[in-house]
C-alpha cells in the first residue's frame, strides 16, 4: 500500500464528451475521495458558435469557439469536481467526411505516436489505477473518438503501468430507450431511412457483452448541470431536453467493456476481479 491515492483517468476527445459518457462515475469517484484526472484531446474548434452558427457557415471563428469551450469545460470540471484537467489541444477535426479532418494539426491527421507519447507523459505522471476511454470505433465512428481510442491503447503500451482499462459504450436495450425517448420529445422527428436505422442498431452492445454497470444515479444531477455547462452546444445536447428528473431515470447507470487480458490489445489486467462487475475499482481496493 501506498500514500498514492487511487486515481481514475478518463481519455475524451472534445469538451463535453466528459459529461456525456462519464460524468456519471466521474462525479461519483470524486465524492468517494480518488483522484479524477480528464485528459481532453482536441480544442472543440468545430463545435457551434455562438446563436448556433455552424462549422464553415459565415461567422464561424473556431479559434473563438475553441475559446469559448475552453471556458465551458472548466465549468463542466467545477460541476463534477474533477481534480485535474489536462488539454492536449489539438485541432477538431469534425465529423466524418468534413473537410477538417484532414485539415493541418487536425486530431485526426496526427501521428498516433505523437498523441501517445504526449499522452504517455501524463500517465506516467498521474499512474491511474482505471484508464477510460472509447472502444476501436469511438463508439459512433467519430473521427477523434476513433483517435483518441488508437493514442490511449499505444499510451498505455508505451509506459509499464497496468491499470485497469474499460471502453465507454451502452447497451442495446438502453439504446432502444433513447430512441423511444427522443421520439417522445421530438414528435415531428421524421423516420431514420433504413441504412441509418441499420446502422443506429449497431450501435451500442448487447446487454449480456457489458461487463460493468455502475450506478450514478445520485450523482445525474451534476451530470445534467455539467451537460448544461456546454451551453453553446445545447442544440446538440438532447439530453438537456428532459429535465432532471427523467435525466435520472434514462441516465443513472454508466456502462463499459472491461478490457482484459488481450493480446490484441496488450492489456495486462493485474486484478483477478471477476465480472459483470458494479465498480471500475473492483479488486483495487
Amino acid at each position: 500500500m501506498t500514500d498514492r491515492p487511487l486515481t481514475l483517468m478518463a481519455v475524451h476527445a472534445h469538451p463535453d464528451d466528459e459529461a456525456t459518457g462519464t460524468g456519471g462515475i466521474l462525479a461519483r469517484y470524486a465524492a468517494e475521495g480518488i483522484r479524477t484526472v480528464l485528459v481532453t484531446c482536441t480544442n472543440g474548434g468545430c463545435g457551434d458558435g455562438p446563436g448556433g452558427v455552424k462549422p464553415g457557415d459565415p461567422g464561424h471563428d473556431p479559434a473563438a469557439v475553441a475559446s469559448m469551450r475552453r471556458r465551458e469545460l472548466e465549468a463542466s470540471r467545477e460541476v463534477l469536481k474533477i481534480s485535474d484537467l489536462e488539454t492536449l489541444d489539438y485541432a477538431d477535426s469534425g465529423m466524418v467526411g468534413w473537410p477538417s479532418n484532414d485539415a493541418p494539426g487536425s486530431f485526426w491527421r496526427t501521428p498516433v505516436e505523437e498523441g501517445a507519447a504526449r499522452l504517455a507523459e501524463l500517465m506516467r505522471h498521474y499512474r491511474p489505477d482505471v484508464v477510460v476511454t472509447y472502444d476501436e470505433n469511438g463508439f459512433y465512428g467519430h473521427p477523434d473518438h476513433i483517435q483518441a481510442h488508437r493514442i490511449t491503447m499505444a499510451a498505455l503500451e508505451m509506459t509499464a503501468l497496468t491499470p485497469k482499462v474499460y471502453w465507454t459504450t451502452m447497451p442495446r436495450s438502453m439504446m432502444q430507450r433513447f430512441g423511444e425517448t427522443l421520439r417522445e420529445f421530438q414528435e415531428d422527428m421524421p423516420e431514420p431511412d433504413p441504412a441509418e436505422a441499420a446502422a443506429m442498431a449497431e450501435i451500442g452492445l448487447p446487454d449480456d457483452e457489458i461487463t460493468t454497470w455502475v450506478d450514478t444515479t445520485a450523482f445525474s444531477g451534476q451530470k445534467f448541470d455539467a451537460l448544461a455547462a456546454h451551453a453553446s452546444q445545447g442544440e446538440n445536447i438532447f439530453f438537456l431536453k428532459m429535465g432532471k428528473e427523467r435525466f435520472a431515470e434514462l441516465m443513472g447507470v454508466e456502462t463499459f467493456v472491461r478490457v482484459k487480458d488481450g493480446a490484441r490489445d496488450r492489456v495486462k489486467d493485474t486484478t483477478g476481479a471477476a465480472v459483470p462487475e458494479n465498480d471500475l475499482f473492483a479488486g483495487l481496493r
